[in-house]
Parts: structure tokens; sequence; C-alpha cells
């Protein structure tokens, strides 16, 4: 169990720095994007994130069982 969650931290942190690491300018982009936004947007689109993600986790165990 905990190395199924330091697996899935360091995947995101592997992801975030790629991100970082190669587009910069993208990232500003999207941090202003995202202040533009209203609060509940963004609460919205956080909740929207996390259920997409949870129905990836259900997926991933789905296919590695069956």
């Amino acid at each position: 169990m905990i190395a199924n969650i330091l697996l899935a931290i360091g995947l995101v942190m592997i992801i975030e720095g790629l991100v970082y690491a190669l587009a910069p300018s993208l990232v500003e982009d999207l941090l202003e994007a995202l202040r533009n936004l209203s609060l509940e947007m963004r609460r919205t689109f956080g909740l929207l994130v996390m259920v997409l993600g949870v129905c990836f986790l259900f997926a991933a165990r789905a296919l590695s069982a069956g």
C-alpha cells in the first residue's frame, strides 16, 4: 500500500517536473488563465479533475485484474 502511494506521488512529481522543464511559459499562461477564473469555477474544475483521476484509477485497476 505504501509502495503504491509512493509510486503515485513519484509519477505526479515526474509529470509536474516535465511540464515546468519543457514548457515554463505555458505554465505561466495557465496560471494567468486560472487567476481569471472565479473561485467557484476553479473549485469545479478541481473536482472534475479529481473525479477523472479516480476514474483512471478504477480503469487501471480493472485492466490489471483482467
